[in-house]
This record gives C-alpha cells, structure tokens and sequence, in this order.
C-alpha cells in the first residue's frame, strides 16, 4: 500500500484508488470530498469510519434510506461491509 505524505486533489486519489486499485482506503479532510466519488465507485460497498474516537464507529456509507424502511426492499450488503469494516478494524485482520 502506498502513503502519500502530502495532500492529493480527490479526483486523482479516487481514480488511483479505483482504476489502479493503489490504495485501500482514503482520509478526506471534508463530507464531500469522500462521499461523493466513493458513491459514484461502489454505492453499495462504502463504508464510513470516523477516527479520533475511543470508540470504533462504522456506518453505512448511504445514510438512513427512510423512503425504503418497512418495505423489503432495501439492500443489506452496505450493513454487512460497515460491519465487516468494524471487525476487522477490532481483530486486526482484513475486511
């Protein structure tokens, strides 16, 4: 994995990120600067974590989706890689 010392504009760390699988994840300093390229690569497997907590926090990368609640029609995979996410950040292993 490859550590960039100075900051990198988010559509190059994205695009290195996505198309030349170099990193395996990225700190953006803003909301926008992470969520919106990680939505457009992978909605489905995006993963918040927020660092600087003595707790560890994952959440879906998405937000709540009220509009699918109660209907059976929403899609767990999100949950499951949040989830995966924390495990792997408390046992140390990969997600």
């Amino acid at each position: 994995m490859e550590v960039y010392p100075v900051p990198v504009p988010p559509d190059t760390v994205f695009y290195l990120m996505a198309e030349q699988q170099r990193f395996d994840a990225v700190v953006a300093m803003y909301h926008d600067q992470g969520h919106i390229p990680t939505k457009l690569i992978g909605f489905a497997e995006g993963v918040n974590i927020t660092l600087g907590l003595p707790i560890i926090r994952t959440s879906v990368d998405h937000g709540t989706n009220f509009g699918k609640a109660g209907k059976g029609t929403a899609y767990a995979t999100s949950m499951i890689c949040a989830i995966d996410a924390a495990v792997a950040l408390v046992t140390g292993k990969s997600a």
